[in-house]
C-alpha cells in the first residue's frame, strides 16, 4: 500500500514537473526562415505577458511574480521592460537599479523554466547606455537558452535607417558574448511600419525577429495585412507588446478585435506578449491595486483584462494546437 502511494506520488510529481519545463522541452530558439523554431526544428509560439516600465512598477519584478505567471496564468514568456530614461530610478538615472529589476526577472523565468524578453523599453535612440546594458545582460547569461533580446520597444519619429543603424550596433554588441540566441528589432511609428524592415532587413546576421505592436480597439485588419505582407516577403515577426484596447492603453476592451487578433496570430504561428503586469487606473494594466507584489492574485486582484490574459493563456496551454 505505502509502495503503491509512493508510486502514484511519484508519478503525479513528474506529470507536473514536465508540464511546466517549457525550455526543457523545447531548448534554445532560433529562427527558421519566418517561423521560430526551437532545438529539434519544430515551430513554437510563445505566449506570455510584459511586466509594465520597471520604473514605475518596480515592485512586481521579482522571481516570486515570474513563478506565479508561469504556474497561474501558464505564461510560457515574460518581459522584463527595463526604462531607458523614463519615471523613477531608470535605467539613465540609476543604472545598477535597473538592471538588478532586469536580472530578477531573467533569474526568475530560468528558475520557472520559460522564457524571457530583456526589453530596452525607450522611444528614443539611447545608443550609449544600451551598449552598456546589453553588454553586461549579454556576458553574464550567455548561451542560457531562455533569453531573448529586445532592442529597441518602440522607434516612434525616427526612421528606419536610423533604428537600422542602432540596432545593429547593439546586435554587434550582444554578438560578441552570446553568438546564438534570438535578438528582437524594433520598427518606426510604435512598431506599426513593418514595411520597412521588410523592405531592407539587417543582414549578415542569424536569429534575427522583427516586432510589430498592436492594440486592437485602434489597430485594424490593415495592420494585420501589412504585417502578413512583409511575413510573405521572407521577415520573422514576433509580437512583442499588444492587448485589447485602444493605443492609449485606455478605454474600454474590444474583445471581437482583440479576438481577431488571437485567431491570426495562433493562426500564423506567431509569438505573442501582452502588455502589462501594472497596476496603474487605465484598461491595459492587468492588475487592481490590491494585487500584492509577489503573485497568489485572487480574482479581485485582476482587471478584465488580466482575467482575459488569462484565460487564453490557459486555454493554449491545454490546448497547444488550438
Amino acid at each position: 500500500m505505502y509502495f503503491s502511494r509512493l508510486f502514484i506520488g511519484l508519478l503525479f510529481f513528474a506529470g507536473t514537473s514536465m508540464q511546466a519545463q517549457f525550455v526543457t522541452k523545447h531548448g534554445k530558439l532560433h529562427v527558421e526562415g519566418t517561423q521560430l523554431t526551437d532545438s529539434k526544428n519544430s515551430p513554437v509560439v510563445l505566449r506570455g505577458v510584459s511586466f509594465g516600465w520597471h520604473s514605475f512598477w518596480p515592485r512586481f519584478y521579482n522571481e516570486q511574480t515570474v513563478k506565479w505567471l508561469a504556474d497561474d496564468f501558464k505564461a510560457t514568456v515574460v518581459r522584463a521592460a527595463i526604462s531607458a530614461e523614463v519615471g523613477d530610478r531608470n535605467y539613465k538615472d540609476d543604472p545598477h537599479f535597473a538592471t538588478q529589476k532586469a536580472k530578477a526577472v531573467i533569474d526568475g523565468a530560468i528558475k520557472a523554466d520559460i522564457y524571457v524578453i530583456v526589453d530596452w523599453h525607450s522611444h528614443n535612440i539611447n545608443l550609449e547606455n544600451a551598449t552598456l546594458f546589453f553588454d553586461e545582460i549579454s556576458k553574464q547569461y550567455a548561451g542560457k537558452p531562455n533569453i531573448i533580446y529586445e532592442v529597441f520597444n518602440e522607434p516612434d519619429e525616427e526612421s528606419w535607417p536610423q533604428v537600422k543603424a542602432y540596432a545593429e550596433k547593439i546586435i554587434k554588441t550582444i554578438r560578441k558574448n552570446d553568438p546564438d540566441n534570438v535578438i528582437l528589432v524594433g520598427c518606426p511609428h510604435w512598431d506599426q511600419d513593418i514595411n520597412l524592415p521588410a523592405a531592407d532587413p539587417i543582414l549578415g546576421q542569424k536569429n534575427l525577429m522583427y516586432t510589430m505592436h498592436f492594440y486592437a480597439a485602434t489597430h485594424e485588419k490593415w495592420l494585420r495585412d501589412r504585417t502578413d505582407e512583409a511575413i510573405a516577403k521572407g521577415l520573422p515577426v514576433f509580437i512583442s507588446e499588444s492587448a485589447g484596447m485602444e493605443a492609449t492603453g485606455d478605454g474600454p476592451l474590444n474583445k471581437k478585435a482583440w479576438q481577431e487578433y488571437i485567431d491570426w496570430m495562433e493562426q500564423k504561428k506567431l509569438s505573442w506578449v501582452t502588455w502589462s503586469v501594472s497596476d496603474k487606473l487605465e484598461t491595459c494594466s492587468m492588475l487592481n491595486t490590491s494585487a500584492s507584489s509577489t503573485g497568489n492574485w485572487k480574482d479581485e486582484d485582476l482587471k478584465e483584462s488580466g482575467k482575459m490574459v488569462r484565460t487564453y493563456l490557459r486555454s493554449f496551454a491545454k490546448n497547444p494546437e488550438k
